[in-house]
């Protein structure tokens, strides 16, 4: 490995009940840097996720991906079709995302703790994870969040009220499973937030950033990483 690298690996957070899962962390080459935690789609801390988190640390990020279905069955890692999407669409209905979010507390904590992070922390999260990269940043002690297509977000518009870190949304013009209306309400629930920024992209689909996914759309994904790493620098 050159000293350019990525240093990557699994490490152990302890939760709010004194129980301990795992965390995917990357550092960036520098060794230090703001902290980013990862939130996973539906599918876990899979190849995809493991490459994204390693794409935040080249850019000079230390990031840490909670496995979030921990609680349901350790060490998920699922493809995209089949069987495999038949029983991440049966963990996420399965799942409390009261206490997944006290699960990112942790995980944001356990990230603040570590000499590596010297920054801010800051949740970015994809489908399952986009819900609940927004309320990390209600709920979890965040510092701002960048959400993807996150599928389900119009049942946790309510607690709008309380968000009082940016947050950065990122939408797909053609999502077949978020309907434009779904986007309409979030434009209308922040209307009057100039911290709270709304991304569509047209043309792409639900997914667009994961290149291991049909749905995977070059211009999408490189244009809303890009606005991302903006965000992330914003810090005024």
């Amino acid at each position: 490995m050159s000293d350019s690298a990525v240093t990557i690996q699994w490490i152990d957070i302890t939760s709010h009940d004194a129980q301990t899962f795992k965390g995917y962390l990357a550092l960036p080459p520098a060794g230090k840097g703001p902290g980013i935690v990862l939130i996973q789609e539906i599918f876990g801390v899979n190849a995809h996720i493991r490459s994204v988190a390693e794409q935040y640390a080249q850019d000079g990020y230390v990031v840490l991906a909670p496995d979030v279905f921990w609680r349901q069955e350790p060490g998920v890692e699922l493809a995209y079709e089949g069987a495999d999407m038949d029983k991440a669409f049966k963990l996420v209905g399965d799942i409390d995302f009261t206490v997944a979010v006290k699960d990112l507390a942790s995980t944001t904590q356990a990230l603040r703790q570590r000499s590596e992070c010297d920054g801010d922390v800051t949740a970015i999260g994809y489908c399952m994870g986009g819900i609940l990269a927004y309320l990390a940043a209600i709920d979890a002690g965040v510092d701002r969040a960048a959400s993807f297509y996150p599928g389900g977000i119009h049942k946790h518009l309510d607690k709008a009220a309380r968000l009082d870190v940016p947050v950065q949304f990122h939408f797909a013009g053609n999502d077949g499973h978020i309907p434009a209306e779904t986007v309409d309400q979030v434009r209308a629930t922040f209307a009057d937030r100039d911290d709270v920024t709304i991304n569509v992209y047209d043309g792409a689909d639900h997914g667009f950033n994961c290149w291991a996914r049909s749905a995977y759309h070059r211009h999408a994904a490189a244009l809303s990483h890009g606005r991302t790493l903006v965000f992330l620098e914003n810090r005024a």
